[in-house]
């Protein structure tokens, strides 16, 4: 997976993280339905921008970008930024 096929991907799961939340605001359905919709497509995105962002800074420091792979999703939900 390159640089792009990871944008597009975010983009994707963007889009589809706003349908829920459309659905929650417009009260077509309920919090926990809403959340439990959400939380698949977050952790998947979480996963995307982790390893974007790292495949960015290993071909910043002169690595190979396609070394990276992606993160457990325990691992990405843990970090602080």
């Amino acid at each position: 997976m390159d640089q792009q096929d990871i944008l597009r991907n975010i983009i994707a799961m963007v889009e589809a993280e706003k349908r829920p939340r459309a659905s929650l605001e417009a009260g077509e359905t309920g919090p926990a339905t809403e959340q439990a919709r959400l939380t698949a497509p977050a952790r998947a995105l979480d996963r995307c921008g982790d390893l974007l962002r790292r495949r960015r800074a290993k071909a910043e420091f002169g690595g190979n970008p396609d070394e990276a792979r992606p993160r457990p999703t325990g691992e990405v939900e843990g970090y602080q930024f």
